[in-house]
């Protein structure tokens, strides 16, 4: 398919640009007076580049039939919307009626004859009364005569000096000449035309109670209603004449009492002007823009290339593409899209000061003119094809706008630097095509006149209207979707009507920077080192307050004052000491906070954890922080009234707040993601090295997840069994010399040295205990040592884990147990031999006493000596001196093996004191008295006082 340059040209004046010039130098005075360009002065060509519309093709009937005496309208009334083609059709008109060429020579007016019932008109006389031409005070010269009034410069233009002469006192006294005179003028000129323009411009100069040269307020009024029904009185005789249609148009407000006396002299003509419809605008444009289209199946074949891709995509695009009509709007149009035209003729229309022809033409006269310099290749000139870009465009444009859209246009919409520009440079897809500065185009040309006054109806274009302006057939309309919606995230003074870009329906330019660029603007407030740290650290504390495994969570704490103690602490590394797997400050940091707490040296450095920040992904962190914090910065400052915003950008504000603070957890959850354990394979290592461990964010909660990887990678341990324990004991602590350890002494150095495994607390290291005291296969217990013998020792049974407990090594505990059981054997066996011998009257020998007696009373010849025995023991009484420090193990062993044992005659009452005596050279504590006090209450002591 061949682009539009190919086979619609423009006009001369428009390739060079001099079209303004030429449009806008003429006027029905100009024309009057020869002065205008050959394009408005020669009825040919004036009607060669004129499209007839409903409107003038009316008009023109009725001036016909009036000037063959067939009837018509005497006086006309033409008042439309500033532009809207009156001085266009006073033009039409002049040039009927004066022409110097047969009517056959003018496109279009034979038929408009013919319609009209006539075989042909004859030229007439035509008298024009510009008020913009002259002043009310002061006279003027037409032709040899001096006039001073509008009725002087009527007979003048009509009769010259013959015709002056009926109004010369009139115009010399500034008084009206009434109907009689001027019907006797009208016709002594018929077939005439009087073309009235810019009636209000002259007489709302006159003041009250004010004569000037050119007469009064009120003889000025008198002379228009009396021009009115002379006309009337002359079969061949009209009189157009053309009144602005708003009080906006006249200013003053003597310009608007003039307009509104003048709506009265003409109320009782009915106005036969319709206002130039859209379809009939594309005709208009073509003919005084384009020359003649001569390859009308280049033209049909583009056209119809539209309405393919139209149907294609269906409902994304506006209903009426769907329907077989739009094709013949196609090519009406052609080469302007039709939708340009809608836009123009429905919005910007509705501004003030926009002419609704001549504006038109002159803005698309300067945009062919830059496309065709440009060698743009469109299909069609859409509204997508505007070059804002382009100064004179951009002028175009918006003097009619509100002061600040240049900086829009300038940093949003179009042109090199624009934000719009940049994004096609970073998306080959985008600027392949141009598809970010189409969209911005089409929102500017549908939602800029918006911004002048308020209009009913939804602000902006919606989705469908933004693709209609962009698409062309061989274009995917998802590339125009996809960078509407990334210049909605993005742009500053683009608004869209939903929370998000993907859900918003309708979008539109503003002057007033939205609330997007109020937020950028308000993020580089926000210091990274201490605002958006101190967001990211709330953050991370309530994501990570649901854990049970800590004992403590440090977030961003300085190492000084994270505690040496024995609990178990997850230290939360600030976002500038993030991980690299390469390269970065979390190892360093982390190997500082484990060589030192503040000043002094950290010594139980196994029991902390530490969790980093991914360095590719903090600076995302970053980001969604400052975001957040400046949503939540413009809602408060709204809610305070420190910041003026309508309803919408209110309700937005505080979506986007929501969505901002929704993000920031997902963020961290993100960045936070590797676990940092402190780990050492040996005692002899010089380094400790550090193993990063990866925390999933997508499953469960922070809290949970870190849990998990803690519990699977045994970096903490909640259970442990018995076997682990003999493993870690036998491989540190064991040796020939030493076969006993106290429990204590393993926990502290659990905690100090990264080679021993790190439990969750002593509790585990009590229940793995407890669990292999109770078998004969892990290790032995111990209450204590005493000067190399132990205490309470024992192989299987129920222990008490407490600071003295001794574990011993599984093969010395067997030879002690060994021993222990020799002994007891050993001991009962000697225990039964004695009891035999006392039951059968004999005693051991080597015993003496009873023995010796009996010895020497079985020897011969010997006298048998009287036998005595010795009283049984009745009662036994033991005082013991117990080490303090060993009280526990001595006090079990005397129990074992004392008090067990008097307590084995079931005849026998054993009663056991225990006498404590302690001595305070300096005083005991009131804290120390009352724990002791409370104790030895609840334990029954009979004696328990204090002495000074």
């Amino acid at each position: 398919m061949k682009p539009w340059r190919e086979i619609a040209v423009p006009h001369t004046d428009v390739l060079k640009g001099t079209f303004q010039q030429a449009e806008f130098a003429a006027d029905i005075s100009a024309v009057r007076a020869g002065k205008a360009p050959p394009v408005y002065q020669d009825a040919a060509a004036f009607f060669a580049r004129t499209y007839i519309t409903e409107g003038m093709r009316l008009l023109l009937t009725q001036v016909a039939q009036r000037l063959a005496g067939r009837g018509g309208e005497p006086v006309i009334q033409l008042q439309t919307a500033f532009g809207g083609g009156k001085t266009h059709t006073m033009l039409a008109v002049w040039h009927l009626a004066t022409r110097s060429c047969p009517l056959a020579d003018l496109p279009g007016l034979p038929l408009l004859i013919e319609q009209a019932g006539l075989l042909d008109l004859p030229t007439a006389r035509v008298a024009v009364l510009d008020g913009t031409a002259h002043s009310p005070g002061q006279p003027w010269k037409t032709g040899r005569l001096t006039v001073r009034t509008l009725w002087g410069e009527l007979a003048a233009q009509l009769g010259g000096a013959e015709a002056f002469a009926l109004v010369r006192e009139a115009d010399a006294t500034g008084t009206s000449p009434g109907k009689e005179v001027l019907r006797e003028l009208l016709a002594h000129a018929a077939p005439c035309v009087v073309l009235l323009d810019e009636l209000v411009a002259y007489i709302g100069q006159f003041e009250d109670g004010q004569a000037l040269s050119g007469g009064t307020f009120e003889s000025n009024l008198a002379f228009v209603q009396a021009l009115t029904e002379a006309a009337k009185l002359v079969p061949n005789a009209i009189v157009l004449a053309s009144l602005p249609e708003s009080e906006l148009e006249v200013g003053s407000d003597r310009g608007v009492r003039a307009l509104r006396a003048l709506e009265k002299r003409f109320g009782r003509v009915q106005a036969l002007w319709k206002p130039v419809a859209t379809e009939e605008a594309f005709e208009i444009v073509r003919r005084r823009l384009f020359e003649p289209i001569r390859d009308e199946a280049a033209r049909q074949a583009v056209c119809r290339a539209f309405t393919d891709a139209y149907v294609a995509v269906g409902a994304g695009l506006p209903a009426e593409t769907q329907k077989a009509g739009y094709l013949d709007r196609l090519s009406r149009a052609y080469p302007i899209h039709p939708e340009l035209f809608d836009r123009l003729y429905e919005d910007w229309t509705t501004i003030d000061g926009f002419q609704r022809t001549r504006g038109v033409l002159k803005l698309m006269a300067k945009v062919i003119s830059r496309l065709w310099r440009a060698s743009n290749t469109d299909l069609m000139i859409l509204p997508g094809s505007l070059p804002l870009g382009d100064a004179d465009v951009r002028n175009e444009l918006t003097y009619l706008l509100p002061p600040g859209w240049d900086p829009v246009i300038e940093g949003d919409i179009d042109g090199d630097r624009s934000e719009a520009a940049e994004l096609e440079g970073r998306e080959p897809r985008f600027g392949q095509g141009q598809a970010a500065r189409r969209v911005t185009r089409t929102l500017f040309l549908g939602s800029a006149p918006s911004s002048v006054a308020a209009r009913p109806g939804l602000r902006g274009l919606d989705r469908g209207r933004v693709l209609l302006g962009c698409l062309q057939p061989g274009q995917p309309s998802a590339v125009f979707a996809d960078a509407l919606g990334r210049l909605a995230d993005r742009l500053h003074y683009l608004n869209a009507s939903g929370e998000k870009a993907a859900e918003a329906t309708r979008f539109w330019f503003d002057t007033r920077a939205n609330l997007r660029r109020e937020m950028e603007d308000r993020k580089r407030r926000f210091d990274p080192a201490t605002d958006v740290r101190r967001r990211i650290g709330e953050t991370l504390r309530r994501l990570l307050g649901g854990s049970a495994l800590w004992d403590g969570v440090h977030v961003f704490t300085p190492p000084a004052d994270v505690p040496d103690d024995g609990a178990l602490r997850l230290v939360v590394l600030p976002p500038e000491q993030a991980h690299h797997p390469e390269a970065g400050s979390a190892v360093e940091a982390v190997l500082a906070c484990l060589a030192s707490h503040g000043t002094q040296p950290r010594h139980r450095a196994n029991r902390l954890l530490f969790l980093a920040a991914d360095h590719a992904v903090v600076g995302r962190l970053q980001e969604a922080t400052r975001v957040a914090l400046a949503w939540e910065s413009i809602v408060a400052d709204v809610e305070e009234g420190r910041l003026n915003i309508d309803q919408a950008q209110r309700a937005q504000a505080q979506k986007e707040a929501r969505a901002a603070a929704d993000v920031l957890p997902r963020a961290a959850r993100e960045c936070y993601k590797w676990l940092l354990c402190p780990a050492q394979d040996d005692p002899g290592a010089r380094m400790p090295a550090v193993e990063a461990f990866p925390v999933p964010a997508t499953t469960g909660t922070a809290a949970a997840e870190l849990d998990r990887v803690c519990r699977e990678n045994e970096l903490v341990i909640e259970t442990w069994s018995p076997i682990h324990l003999r493993t870690v004991l036998r491989d540190y602590y064991w040796k020939p010399e030493r076969p006993a350890v106290a429990a204590k002494v393993f926990w502290e150095d659990s905690q100090r040295y990264l080679y021993l495994p790190r439990l969750r607390s002593r509790d585990v290291l009590a229940a793995a205990v407890r669990t292999g005291a109770a078998s004969r296969d892990f290790f032995g217990t111990a209450l204590g040592n005493d000067g190399g013998r132990l205490e309470g020792f024992q192989l299987g049974g129920p222990v008490t884990m407490d600071d003295g407990l001794l574990l011993v090594e599984p093969g010395e505990a067997a030879r002690l147990a060994a021993e222990a059981a020799a002994k007891r054997a050993a001991t009962t066996a000697q225990a039964g031999g004695a009891a035999a011998g006392n039951s059968a009257g004999i005693a051991p020998s080597g015993t003496g006493g009873e023995s010796a007696g009996a010895a020497a009373a079985a020897r011969p010849g010997a006298t048998p000596a009287a036998t005595t025995r010795p009283a049984p023991a009745r009662s036994f009484r033991g005082v013991a001196e117990v080490n303090a420090t060993l009280a526990k193990s001595r006090l079990n062993t005397l129990a074992e093996e004392v008090i067990a044992l008097l307590a084995s005659d079931p005849n026998a009452t054993v009663r056991v004191t225990v006498e404590i005596d302690a001595t305070f050279p300096h005083g005991a504590s009131d804290a120390l008295r009352r724990s002791v006090s409370e104790n030895a209450t609840s334990l029954g002591l009979k004696t328990k006082d204090w002495e000074s």
